[in-house]
């Protein structure tokens, strides 16, 4: 520990610092606990959507392979090919105790559109096509939103792990090094003010013996 004034001042500028040092101790758990608390929501989220993913690829996948007793691979392909392709993605950023977090506009992805303005012909096609179309996009929109929890949830770890290092430098380093400090500061002036009584005495008496001798 560096080596401080041992003066009133610098007692109060000390103490003026663990107060301040508690206070952010204090916002900064409460900002833990709640980046904890929205961390383990997404995650349920999260884990909800992996289920609901698979669930939707297996029909997406089964409803290929429908379409496939119905129609030829190279129609198949035409059409993947000529399926729609722009998709308009509304991209926003919410706040969540300091961190940013993307967060996708659902209402505006033009992921499946009416059957006229898919880019392929419904001539010649059948319904067992379009069940496997309706399918597969709703697989990627279901991606988009994992996409956008996971990508909160990594997020929010790192600003966990980076909150709860300040807490633990506060709460074990810079707080005990304050608070030691202090004591220090409060032995010294403590111990000045005991030689300084001790001295008055002193100087006391000798006054007080002068003072008899003269008589």
């Amino acid at each position: 520990m560096a080596e401080v004034t041992p003066t009133r001042m610098e007692l109060i500028k000390t103490k003026d610092r663990i107060a301040l040092a508690k206070k952010g101790h204090k916002l900064l758990k409460q900002k833990r606990d709640a980046l904890i608390l929205e961390f383990f929501e997404l995650l349920k989220k999260a884990k909800n959507l992996r289920g609901e993913l698979n669930e939707q690829i297996r029909s997406a996948y089964k409803s290929l392979y429908t379409a496939q007793m119905y129609h030829s691979l190279p129609e198949l392909e035409n059409v993947a090919l000529n399926c729609r392709k722009d998709i308009s993605v509304d991209m926003e950023v919410r706040n969540v105790m300091g961190v940013k977090i993307p967060s996708i506009e659902m209402e505006n992805v033009q992921i499946s559109p009416p059957i006229l303005e898919r880019g392929y012909s419904i001539v010649g096609t059948s319904a067992k096509i379009d069940n496997a179309v309706d399918n597969f996009s709703k697989v990627f929109e279901m991606t988009l939103k994992i996409a956008e929890t996971e990508t909160a949830i990594k997020r929010l770890i790192l600003e966990i792990e980076k909150t709860k290092r300040r807490v633990n430098a506060l709460e074990f380093v810079l707080l005990p090094k304050l608070e030691e400090q202090k004591k220090m500061i409060q032995f010294r002036l403590d111990e000045m003010e005991r030689d300084s009584f001790v001295s008055l005495k002193v100087i006391k008496r000798k006054l007080e013996q002068k003072a008899k001798e003269k008589d």
